[in-house]
């Protein structure tokens, strides 16, 4: 998977958990966007996927589609606030590194979240693991948290 092909891809994840919080501060149905958003970036459909949220402290890992909607826009466990409902006025990608081998691609990088309701930012350091499902790229492996 060659470089231009990751950054359309993320750009695609950060664009689509831009327009969750979106939806949700427009009163739009927030929920069906983010099963959206999940369904076109995480291959939760055919495969088993790993995935550990920036910010989780009781309950790591959300690695099943309904923990992850959970840990977007709450519901499931009582820590989880919403991640995309925030919401997120700007998430760029501040650096990125790939690697290739056989049939792994994977990236590891800083994302810098920027909230719709202030100056502050969160720098937050990524991996994700890709796989294809149905050949499109998917997420399978996603560890994040925040850099201080």
């Amino acid at each position: 998977m060659d470089e231009s092909k990751i950054k359309e891809f993320l750009s695609s994840w950060t664009k689509g958990v831009i327009e969750i919080g979106q939806a949700y501060s427009n009163k739009d149905d927030y929920e069906t966007q983010a099963l959206n958003f999940l369904s076109k970036h995480y291959a939760f459909k055919t495969q088993q996927v790993l995935f550990k949220p920036t910010f989780t402290k009781e309950r790591i890992f959300r690695n099943k589609l309904e923990e992850a909607m959970s840990y977007f826009v709450r519901g499931k466990f009582s820590e989880d606030n919403g991640f995309a409902l925030k919401p997120w006025k700007e998430i760029n990608l501040q650096e990125l590194n790939i690697l290739n081998e056989k049939d792994l691609s994977s990236a590891m990088g800083t994302l810098l979240f920027k909230p719709a309701s202030s100056d502050d930012t969160t720098l937050v350091a990524f991996t994700f693991v890709f796989c294809h499902e149905e050949g499109i790229i998917k997420i399978k492996i996603h560890h994040s948290s925040p850099v201080n």
